[in-house]
């Protein structure tokens, strides 16, 4: 198509038409990029991997003929699952050689996100662990089906399954999520509140106000990538996480600040030191107290925490 930008439109330059509008192809992409992004996020894990999959996919959008399209969002979730599944795949490979745990890259999101109860428990930093543990199509079909409520006819072309093989991953899907994901939808203000409790222990060096919120089989998970000193490993158990937390911090609590923050949908909390961005911790509740710490350090996966996020379904 002759003028074809090769940036996909949204924060970038967009392609007009004669009258200084966007052109079909671009106003349809642009009318649902937000979701396309949501889409390709849910499945990566990563903001800047969902955002060339963004890129892929205008690539392949401007050069459709647009007459023979029926539905542009459908066509254009088709086109993005695709480019997804083959970066999820490449992913897969280069997160066998990652330094330590591996933690989704967090996101500063919006109050309308958390609003949308079910949009926030898809895109929660456990929910994203676990969508971690499916294969890619499996993942895929859960995320078009039980997130964005997608047909199966829809999804079979997406990922070039036959709609009754899609029914049987998305059956196999959803039981393997139901049996890992927290047993039920936590409030924000549960979430809220305890975060408050971890923050006033940690900030205090409390270590039985820490003990009392965590719980006996609590897993710390921290993120460094290699460049930022993080646990190697996962830290399970509520006295090996809480000495640890109390005596790691003693000497940089003095120095740091905790600022309240709704990261992906859920209350979180960012900690800085010198007026930077150090970590992002993020927590998975059950039946009242914390079974789950996640603690992002990665620089290259902080970036998004500084502005919103838009998400949509």
């Amino acid at each position: 198509m002759a003028g074809t930008s090769r940036t996909a439109p949204g924060d970038r330059e967009e392609r007009m038409d004669q009258d200084g509008r966007p052109d079909p192809a671009t106003e349809a992409f642009l009318a649902h990029r937000n979701l396309l992004f949501t889409v390709a996020y849910e499945m990566l894990g990563s903001a800047a991997d969902a955002e060339d999959v963004l890129q892929e996919s205008w690539l392949r959008w401007v050069g459709v003929d647009l007459d023979a399209v029926r539905d542009s969002r459908a066509y254009l979730v088709q086109i993005t699952t695709r480019q997804a599944l083959s970066r999820l795949r490449t992913l897969g490979r280069r997160k066998e050689s990652y330094v330590g745990p591996w933690l989704p890259e967090p996101l500063l999101t919006a109050p309308d996100v958390a609003e949308d109860v079910a949009l926030a428990d898809s895109v929660s930093i456990a929910m994203l662990l676990v969508l971690e543990t499916l294969g890619p199509t499996e993942r895929a079909v859960f995320v078009l089906r039980e997130v964005f409520a997608f047909g199966y006819d829809e999804i079979a072309q997406a990922v070039d399954k036959s709609p009754a093989a899609v029914r049987q991953i998305a059956h196999r899907a959803r039981a393997h999520v139901a049996a890992r994901r927290p047993r039920e939808v936590v409030s924000a203000a549960e979430t809220r509140g305890a975060l408050d409790a971890f923050q006033r222990a940690v900030e205090t060096g409390d270590l039985q106000s820490l003990l009392d919120i965590l719980a006996p089989d609590v897993v710390l998970l921290g993120d460094g990538g290699g460049v930022r000193q993080a646990v190697p490993r996962p830290v399970v158990g509520s006295d090996k996480v809480a000495r640890l937390l109390t005596g790691g911090l003693r000497k940089t609590v003095a120095a740091a600040s905790f600022q309240p923050v709704q990261v992906n949908g859920y209350p979180a909390l960012v900690l800085r030191l010198g007026g930077e961005i150090d970590t992002v911790v993020a927590v998975r509740i059950d039946g009242g107290l914390i079974t789950g710490l996640y603690a992002v350090r990665n620089p290259e996966k902080l970036s998004r925490v500084e502005r919103e996020t838009a998400l949509r379904r």
